[in-house]
């Protein structure tokens, strides 16, 4: 278009205008207002750290509580241990690698039994379990507890999940029925938060998330987050040296604090007491009495910021709720700092702000440029790559990552249609793929007549085989018997049409044209017969069942296609050419021969490969026999 510019021009002139409208208000602010203009920046800067300590105690419940929630619709979590056990730990494991904030994730069951897998990063935990070096993951289990033989174990994983230790556990005391988060979700048949209370095997405190399987509601599934975890969440030294922030739960009393002294000392007083210790712990900080009231406060306790006095100091406040989808309801995050130190910052960054205004306003040329430059690679890369999906070049590509959210949208959009076209490859003849994807070639739908060979196989005796060995073996031989028969196809230009049981149907000349039809099939044929050979060689060591294998091949006209309903299409070929190649195959069994082929293709080819003359012979369903030949082998030059 005439207006039409390139992408890093529009980027180019954004970005320096946006800083140029961003710093001059700043300029313009820093020299009118002063220090209350320095107080207020110092109080916008803790509300919005406020927003971000909260955000992230947010998310590391959300992920238990996601975790938790997908486990209760998982069919084999349902059935006590040990059913499914490896299913089970599994799926344990991987909820563990995505919620780096939980210390395990556990199920109790009616019965009694328990299963529990441990996340062993944290020495105290190692210690306490008294784990083996190298272990990545415990797993606590006890099954069948009202028999006699009732296990209990502790193992040990390392990192690729290997195990590298087991004993018994022979306390058998802990019952998860008599846990609190068992015993509440099972009271309210919901999702429960349950906490903080001491874990039964690790005895620490935790906060638990709880809720019941959706398919039998006795059976309950947790994940537990460390106390310490959350006071890490909760590191507020960047607003201030002195500031803090801490969580107290519906009935004012504390749960975690950001000063890991005070964090240390709830801990120990709940590794003693197992108990309540809401008087004791509160004293720790001398502002949780003034926060518990602000907290009955509307204007202060959704997220308003306060002005208090304690300890002979002013302090600002802030008070949001951190209630994660339903659970810890009335739990209330905290922010305190002193406003003399916000002042202080606030004062220091006053002239520094002036120059790195100016210095932002110089570098947003460069910047500018490098950022356009950057987007236009990732597009350009993303247009490479929807080129290469066009050719169906689907093999997996390395993933590329941009800064910006949008362009890794498109990219895993990109990503995802790779991936469906690869997947349609694998139940539809790659080169109708590529016809069908190919807006100037999607007239392959309509069915045409044309010349083509078709080839048939079969193995013989395959009933007895199936009845002779497990339905797995037959699945393992018959998957590397058609992966060795697709590939040879594949080889000498043949489509895999369909797979017929313990049958192919394998043809030439269509989709793709191909003038040497009938020769590339008879050369086919007897690589596939030579392959199935050494096949069956292997096959015979490893106690895998023989395949012996029958081909017919005739080379004629056919109806070749797309056929079908409106809404469901096949690619296949109908027409005698096709039954006469099915019918050659079979009557291989009557003549004990492996390789039938027509006169037609013989015709073709006769002056490339061998064939065996065996005179006309009836074909079931045709009133006319047909002269037919055994392919022997190929001429050598």
């Amino acid at each position: 278009m005439r207006w039409s510019k390139p992408l890093r021009l529009h980027l180019g002139v954004l970005v320096v205008a946006s800083l140029l409208f961003t710093s001059a208000p700043i300029i313009w602010m820093a020299f009118s207002h002063g220090s209350e203009a320095a107080v207020s920046a110092g109080a916008q800067q803790m509300r919005q750290m406020s927003l971000r300590l909260i955000e992230g105690y947010r998310n590391a419940l959300q992920g238990g509580t996601e975790a938790v929630a997908l486990a209760t619709t998982l069919p084999q979590l349902v059935s006590p241990p040990p059913q499914d056990i490896q299913a089970k730990q599994q799926f344990f494991q991987e909820v563990l690698r995505n919620v780096p904030n939980a210390t395990s994730i556990y199920a109790g069951y009616p019965d009694g039994s328990y299963l529990q897998v441990i996340n062993t990063a944290r020495r105290d935990v190692r210690q306490t379990l008294a784990a083996p070096d190298g272990t990545a993951f415990a797993i606590r289990m006890i099954a069948r507890r009202p028999a006699a033989d009732t296990i209990s174990t502790l193992g040990f994983l390392d990192s690729d999940t290997k195990m590298i230790g087991e004993r018994n556990v022979e306390d058998r005391s802990f019952d998860p029925r008599q846990s609190p988060w068992y015993q509440s979700v099972i009271q309210d048949g919901a999702p429960v938060s349950v906490g903080p209370y001491v874990t039964g095997t690790l005895k620490v405190p935790t906060l638990a998330i709880a809720a019941p399987m959706r398919e039998d509601g006795q059976v309950v599934i947790g994940i537990n987050i460390h106390l310490q975890t959350v006071s890490r969440l909760l590191d507020a030294a960047e607003i201030s040296p002195h500031a803090r922030a801490y969580i107290i739960d519906a009935g004012g009393n504390l749960v975690a604090h950001s000063d890991p002294d005070i964090m240390r000392r709830i801990i120990a007083l709940w590794s003693r007491t197992s108990g309540a210790f809401a008087a004791t712990a509160n004293s720790f900080d001398p502002s949780l009495e003034t926060v518990a009231q602000l907290t009955q406060d509307p204007a202060f306790a959704d997220g308003g910021l306060a002005r208090v006095d304690f300890d002979g100091e002013t302090h600002l406040v802030q008070i949001a709720p951190v209630g994660v989808s339903g659970l810890f309801m009335g739990s209330k995050a905290a922010i305190v700092v002193p406003l003399e130190d916000l002042v202080a910052v606030a004062n220091r960054l006053l002239v520094r702000n002036l120059f790195v205004a100016a210095a932002f306003v110089l570098a947003g040329v460069a910047a500018s440029v490098a950022l356009s430059r950057m987007v236009s690679r990732s597009l350009y890369r993303l247009a490479d790559e929807a080129r290469r999906i066009g050719d169906l070049d689907v093999s997996e590509k390395g993933e590329s990552h941009s800064w910006i959210s949008e362009i890794n949208t498109l990219a895993n959009a990109l990503v995802a249609s790779r991936h469906a076209i690869g997947q349609f490859a694998l139940y539809v003849p790659r080169e109708v793929v590529r016809q069908i994807v190919n807006p100037e070639t999607r007239t392959i739908v309509r069915a045409k007549r044309q010349d083509v060979t078709a080839l048939f196989t079969d193995i013989k005796d395959f009933t007895t085989i199936s009845e002779q060995h497990s339905p797995e073996e037959v699945v393992d031989t018959l998957s590397a018997y058609f992966e060795l028969l697709n590939t040879i196809a594949e080889r000498h230009g043949g489509t895999v049409v369909q797979y017929l049981g313990d049958s192919i149907f394998v043809m030439w000349n269509a989709p793709v044209d191909d003038i040497r039809h009938a020769e590339n099939g008879c050369r086919c044929a007897l690589a596939m017969k030579a392959a199935i050979d050494d096949l069956n060689e292997a096959n015979l060591r490893n106690g895998r069942p023989e395949l012996v294998t029958r081909f017919g091949l005739h080379t004629g006209p056919a109806v070749v296609g797309s056929f079908g309903a409106i809404s469901r299409q096949q690619y296949t070929a109908m027409g005698d050419t096709i039954n006469v190649a099915s019918r050659l195959e079979g009557l291989n069994k009557e003549l004990n021969t492996s390789i039938l082929v027509s006169t037609a293709t013989r015709n073709a080819v006769a002056d490339r490969f061998d064939f065996r003359p065996l005179g006309l012979a009836p074909l079931k369903g045709r009133a006319e026999k047909v002269d037919i030949w055994e392919l022997v082998g190929e001429i050598k030059d």
